[in-house]
């Protein structure tokens, strides 16, 4: 699989395999050739993710081969036991979490989840939550903060799940319970931002002592193609919107919304999922070291206040 301004590279390595093959079926000796086909994809490459667009950078975040929440517990943890429902309505499939140890301290992961082929997608809602994943997710965060376990979330959801049946049953009540609540967990929260960071959707889990996000994600109230059906009542407008919402990791840390940037390999972070995961890994250990010096009460102040300070606005003088 490869996206469209990935196909000039994938077009050199093609020809790169076919000159190796050739070279070993008519044992000729191609090396000085090869070497200088490897430089060339090597500085293409740079050339081509170093200066990647918004809109090229959001087609990578949802790169289907891309590693999804479980995919990063399970590399992270060395033991992992998943819980399920919010003990109202249902297990909801498209949120996912339980208890994981890492570098022998307990976590409460939690995070959206994606499907890799239609069937998953199908069961998983394409990581879109109903109101009982969110549900679902605060009986966990309660839990930890029961039991004084720091907690983890992954962020990668292009919505909460817009359906009537969703809206029905409290979608937007449940998302803001959380958003309440997570300022007031007495526990340390980190939050990572792994694909899609879209809406509420993603905000819903997104409370957190610090905010991360993977160098080819983004976060943004609306996903770019949304914006553009309703500004130009069409999604060919999509690139223009991405560019306009400044919605990228860079443009998110500009904007002082997160904390900090984990830089991905060349290429994203499916390229290498074993070294992505030991980057996260590294920096949740870090983290909570940090996070751990502070009491509980310092934890909620600093927490209310690094989320206050968030935005700009004017008030308005009264005539």
């Amino acid at each position: 699989m490869f996206l469209d301004f990935e196909k000039p590279i994938v077009e050199l390595e093609q020809k790169l395999t076919d000159m190796k093959t050739l070279a070993e079926q008519n044992n000729v000796d191609v090396s000085e050739a090869v070497k200088t086909l490897e430089e060339k994809i090597k500085k293409l490459k740079k050339d081509v993710y170093q200066n990647l667009t918004r809109w090229q950078r959001v087609q990578l975040s949802r790169h289907p081969d891309r590693p999804y929440t479980l995919d990063y517990i399970m590399a992270i943890t060395d033991s992992f036991v998943e819980l399920h429902g919010d003990r109202q309505v249902r297990d909801d499939l498209a949120m996912v979490g339980g208890f994981g140890s890492i570098h022998g301290r307990t976590y409460m992961l939690i995070g959206q989840q994606k499907g890799r082929n239609t069937k998953q997608r199908q069961i998983r809602n394409f990581g879109m939550a109903n109101p009982e994943g969110y549900r679902k997710a605060l009986r966990l965060m309660k839990l930890a903060e029961k039991f004084n376990k720091p907690i983890i979330t992954f962020i990668d959801t292009p919505g909460a799940y817009p359906g009537l049946e969703a809206e029905e049953r409290g979608q937007g009540e449940a998302i803001a319970r959380n958003l309440k609540e997570m300022f007031m967990l007495k526990v340390p929260i980190i939050c990572i931002v792994i694909g899609e960071g879209a809406s509420g959707g993603a905000l819903g889990i997104a409370i957190g002592d610090k905010v991360f996000m993977l160098e080819n994600t983004w976060y943004s109230v609306i996903s770019p193609e949304s914006c553009s059906s309703i500004l130009w009542r069409s999604w060919d407008f999509k690139e223009q919107a991405a560019e306009a919402l400044k919605l990228t990791a860079t443009d998110m840390k500009s904007a002082q919304m997160i904390d900090e940037i984990i830089k991905e390999p060349l290429g994203g972070a499916h390229t290498d999922a074993v070294g992505m995961a030991k980057k996260i890994k590294k920096v949740i250990i870090e983290t909570t070291d940090e996070l751990m010096q502070q009491t509980p009460a310092q934890l909620i102040t600093n927490r209310i206040d690094k989320f206050s300070k968030m935005g700009v606005f004017k008030e308005a003088e009264t005539v």
